[in-house]
């Protein structure tokens, strides 16, 4: 019965992550307006992040309170989180608001996270939990992206937007690293406590 039911699809907060996954090639394509020397649409590109926003908050409320935590959205809601964090990071660094190295940053923590998936499945498990300091990383970095993107603007919040964007998007970073630092430790108890398969009865 439990199976069954993580092996459920066509649920409404899959969905939601559905949509959020959907939207992250729409979000590049307005962010990315002034690079190919079009007017601005930051606008509408920081309506669509909190849109996301939104979702990724409903579909983890809602999956958990009408008993629909399935294994495709345990897939899609961490991939929606990094498809826009990724995306976001390279249409900022396409645009000079932020530095490339900030962007190699975090990609290297997503490296080191595969890595330690990797050691996973060769014991025989499979991703583990998101764990609370990695969505607060998520929601601290999601806040940054459009803070920064209203820094771009050139208008009165300027200055404002550019000090809070860069306080969230730095303290987002050391939260997404110490949160792959608990992953690896979890990881390596995992691996010692693993019975090597020829050892199973």
């Amino acid at each position: 019965m439990e199976k069954d039911h993580l092996d459920k699809v066509l649920t409404i907060p899959n969905a939601l992550s559905a949509l959020r996954v959907a939207g992250v090639p729409v979000f590049l394509w307005l962010v990315l307006q002034p690079y190919f020397g079009n007017p601005s649409l930051d606008g509408w590109a920081i309506a669509l992040l909190m849109v996301s926003g939104i979702t990724d908050y409903l579909d983890g409320k809602l999956a958990r309170r009408w008993n629909q935590i399935t294994r495709l959205g345990q897939i899609l809601d961490p991939a929606a989180d990094r498809l826009y964090t990724i995306s976001t990071l390279l249409a900022l660094v396409l645009r000079d608001i932020i530095p490339w190295w900030f962007l190699a940053l975090l990609l290297a923590r997503d490296v080191f996270m595969a890595l330690n998936i990797a050691t996973l499945r060769r014991i025989g498990y499979g991703p583990l939990k998101v764990n609370f300091i990695g969505k607060a990383a998520t929601f601290n970095l999601m806040y940054a992206f459009p803070l920064l993107l209203l820094a771009d603007g050139g208008n009165s919040l300027a200055h404002f937007a550019y000090l809070c964007g860069w306080a969230l998007a730095i303290w987002g970073a050391a939260l997404y690293w110490w949160s792959a630092a608990l992953y690896t430790t979890q990881v390596r108890r995992l691996r010692f406590s693993a019975v090597p398969v020829g050892e199973q009865a």
